[in-house]
């Protein structure tokens, strides 16, 4: 009898339907669909946990959904996998592929992963976009411009999340408009299912990139087209012959590279959005993205082992400050000489067709670099860089005579700018001056680089950063022509 009653349970659970599939894939999932979905598998489950991660800017609740067998991340033999989705909120597949994932996951033919997984899932990271259909959040905030300054309460407590558990495995999921009337004019446009990107910042351990694109890239394309859908390398720039292409930004704002930076294996997988954002084909495109997030899983348990060896090795290094003494902090894309053979969709024949790209920089390069100081100064008067490393639950303590071997200010002699993927960002021109006997110690906090987020923490204060703090409105008033830069470095 209590067989019977587990299968019959097992059965009904199996044989729920999202909030989509019950609209016969004709309406996307509203806040109050997918918060009763969400708390109907939970209540239905010993596998998952539900809860709320935060609330948004107006108020709606995004909701953690953990996949264990056991206590969450108490086996420390288990590699922890975390995905989110929908940070744009009219990029709707990966919110309605994520909750297909719920059930995927949950079927008995998959519960076997979860014998070498702790999976974190966070099915909709802007649920004041999602039911506008539109890119930002309540603030009119793009959070996926959000993840170094930290100012939204939905990336702050992602990043809180992260922090508490520290993932080896993470994957952001979006859509891409390949629709642009550039693109139109040319006669082709992109048409793969799914894209995916791995960690361009040349900062990130070599070892962790080498995985990404030896390894990973090529499985998750044929995962993907194994089930019956296309897939390639997430390549924005374009159109051909007009402008050049490239794999995606290295810049470290994003949900991928913010979490890379920090030495995880991570991944941005971008979906084919629908003709003006609408519905059209939304079932194909929500179970592909559903598809690509599955093999990510597939690919952590498959590798365990290695991912966890290589991701602990080097997450110590950056701890340890074992690392490059240069880091980069302006970089650019470079072609490697090579042509791309690029499968596109003819807008006269309706068919697919290979378009030779010339001009695709598939390489990232250093342009700039710094030598890595062993902490900085924070001047205990600016609040907003406080309430920063707060943010980034950075350890920080008082500045006394003993953490400081030679204490350097940057002079801002002059302020450029310089173009980074077409855009335009200051570029100070400066000197720099020895002031160990002639500051206040008592009026700075000491921040050492010898943490996880070492790199991290090097990009954001360097005043040459083009991707660093004073780059956002937030702090643009720390950089200053003719003034001395606030921020003080500790080297040996």
């Amino acid at each position: 009898m209590k067989i019977l009653i587990a299968l019959l349970f097992a059965c009904s659970l199996f044989a729920q339907q999202t909030p989509l599939q019950k609209s016969n894939f004709t309406k996307l999932t509203s806040q109050s669909e997918l918060t009763e979905f969400i708390k109907e598998v939970d209540s239905n489950s010993d596998l998952i946990k539900a809860e709320i991660l935060t609330k948004s800017v107006e108020g709606r609740e995004l909701f953690v959904v953990y996949f264990s067998k056991g206590e969450f991340g108490a086996d420390e033999n288990k590699i922890k996998v975390l995905i989110f989705a929908q940070q744009h909120g009219n990029e709707q597949s990966g919110k309605e592929g994520a909750l297909l994932l719920i059930n995927e996951l949950l079927k008995s033919e998959n519960q076997y992963l979860f014998d070498k997984i702790d999976f974190v899932l966070v099915p909709q990271m802007n649920p004041d976009g999602s039911d506008k259909n539109q890119r930002r959040n309540g603030n009119g905030m793009d959070l996926n411009r959000n993840h170094l300054i930290l100012t939204e309460p939905e990336t702050k407590a992602l990043h809180k999340l992260f922090d508490k558990y520290l993932f080896e495995v993470t994957m952001d999921v979006h859509e891409y408009w390949p629709f642009g009337e550039e693109w139109k004019k040319l006669g082709f446009r992109r048409n793969f299912d799914v894209t995916v990107g791995a960690i361009t910042n040349i900062n990130i351990s070599e070892k962790i990139r080498n995985l990404s694109y030896q390894k990973y890239l090529p499985f998750i394309f044929n995962f993907i087209q194994s089930k019956g859908y296309t897939a390639f390398h997430y390549l924005p720039g374009g159109p051909v012959g007009i402008d050049y292409l490239r794999y995606s930004t290295f810049d470290i704002n994003d949900g991928r590279q913010s979490f890379g930076v920090q030495n995880t294996l991570s991944f941005i997988q971008e979906g084919m959005n629908g003709e003006n954002y609408s519905t059209d084909n939304i079932e194909k495109r929500a179970t592909s993205q559903m598809i690509g997030m599955l093999g990510l899983i597939k690919f952590s348990y498959d590798n365990k082992d290695e991912i966890k060896k290589i991701v602990a090795e080097e997450r110590r290094k950056l701890i340890k400050n074992k690392i490059d003494d240069e880091i980069a902090i302006q970089l650019d894309h470079f072609s490697s000489g090579s042509k791309l053979e690029l499968k596109l969709l003819s807008y006269y024949s309706g068919k697919d067709t290979i378009v030779t790209v010339d001009d695709f920089r598939s390489i990232v390069k250093a342009t700039y670099s710094v030598k890595r100081p062993e902490a900085y100064l924070i001047p205990k008067q600016l609040t907003e860089l406080k309430q920063w490393m707060d943010n980034h639950n950075l350890f920080y303590s008082d500045a006394k005579l003993e953490n400081c071997d030679k204490v350097e200010e940057y002079f801002i002699d002059s302020i450029s700018t310089v173009d980074f993927e077409r855009d335009t960002i200051v570029n100070p021109y400066v000197s720099v001056n020895d002031v160990t006997d002639k500051i206040n110690l008592s009026e700075y906090y000491f921040l050492p680089v010898k943490q996880l987020k070492n790199n991290m923490i090097v990009i954001a204060l360097e005043p040459k950063s083009i991707l660093g703090l004073v780059t956002y409105k937030q702090f643009e008033h720390l950089l200053k022509k003719g003034e001395k830069y606030p921020i003080l470095r500790i080297v040996n």
